[in-house]
Formats: structure tokens, C-alpha cells, sequence
């Protein structure tokens, strides 16, 4: 069974930084996409970045120029680093694994199979 853990969530103000870390065990983890999703009370989950193997980044309009995915293949552990964070960035935030594919760019439509149990993230103006 596939374990991702997030951790480094937090309380910030306004134009403040968090990394945030998705740790990964029993999965081949260098060779799939994964990606960071985000879900404010109600609404919908929205993908916030993903990469691919290839190292390939995405990411959401809302969230270009200030938050950057990465992956350390070496530790099995995604991050996710946010800077000039806004209220609107408040949300739980959700790392994400796939291994139907080796993507060179993970597709809009990916499905991911595999979650974690999320981290809050809490930005206050």
C-alpha cells in the first residue's frame, strides 16, 4: 500500500513563505508524476502543481511565480515551496501519486490513484 505523509503546514501572514513536504513510501517513487492539490471549504479540489518524472512542471494560474514543486528523488519526498502567500491560498493542501504512466508531462486530466491525509495551510491578511 502506497503511504504519502504531508507535513509543514501552518498559520502565516499574508506575503509569508511554508514548504510544505509529501514523504512517500512502498511506491516507485521516481517514476510517476505527482502532484499537490488544495480544497477550501466548500469548494472544489483544485491541482495547484504537479511534475513529472522528467522533472516536467505545472502549475495552476493562481499560484505561477509564487509556488514552486519540486522532488528529491534521492529522500522519496515531493515539495511544495509557497511564497507570497494570500488569505486565498488557505486551504488543505493534498500530495498526490500516480503510476499508471511515465509521463514526460503529467496530462491536465490525470487521475491520481494515491493521497495523503492532507496539511493545513492558513493565510491571514
Amino acid at each position: 500500500q502506497v503511504q504519502l505523509v504531508e507535513s509543514g503546514g501552518g498559520s502565516v501572514q499574508s506575503g509569508g513563505s511554508l514548504r510544505l513536504s509529501c514523504a512517500a513510501s512502498r511506491y516507485s517513487y521516481n517514476r510517476y508524476c505527482m502532484g499537490w492539490f488544495r480544497q477550501a471549504p466548500g469548494e472544489e479540489r483544485e491541482r495547484v502543481a504537479v511534475i513529472s518524472s522528467y522533472g516536467i512542471t505545472r502549475y495552476a494560474d493562481s499560484v505561477k511565480g509564487r509556488f514552486t514543486i519540486s522532488r528529491d528523488n534521492a529522500k522519496n519526498t515531493l515539495y511544495l515551496a509557497m511564497n507570497s502567500l494570500k488569505p486565498e491560498d488557505t486551504a488543505m493542501y493534498y500530495c498526490a501519486a500516480d503510476d499508471s504512466n511515465s509521463y514526460y508531462s503529467c496530462p491536465d486530466r490525470l487521475v491520481f490513484p494515491y493521497w495523503g491525509q492532507g496539511t493545513q495551510v492558513t493565510v491571514s491578511s
